[in-house]
């Protein structure tokens, strides 16, 4: 299971790269093991409870454009990108998420 210095490391790499972490998710599995300072470590962001250990960034990208990249929290990269319109519907766009997390959750369970 990936710890708080791994997680750490994955919040620098984006952030270098300009996105900004906008939605953490976490099974209490996880969330138990980083308790400590977990606030700290998301930088604020609310954390959702899950069964998927994930994070939601975003950033602008050509035009009006916005990309969101969900980054599964392993050891191993994996991560999922959508591109939407930075003026889509907040109800769109929860359903883009919804959709793309069970994308997720899929392959990670099919590798497991």
């Amino acid at each position: 299971m990936i710890g708080t210095d791994s997680i750490s490391e994955i919040l620098a790499v984006y952030k270098k790269h300009g996105w900004t972490l906008r939605r953490v998710l976490l099974s209490a599995e996880l969330s138990s093991k980083l308790s400590t300072g977990i606030g700290d470590l998301y930088e604020g962001v609310e954390i959702s409870p899950s069964s998927l250990n994930a994070l939601w960034f975003s950033r602008a990208s050509k035009g009006t454009l916005e990309a969101w990249e969900l980054r599964h929290l392993s050891n191993v990269p994996y991560a999922l990108v959508e591109v939407m319109e930075q003026d889509t519907e907040k109800e769109e766009k929860e359903e883009i998420f919804a959709a793309t997390e069970m994308r997720m959750s899929d392959a990670v369970n099919r590798k497991n």
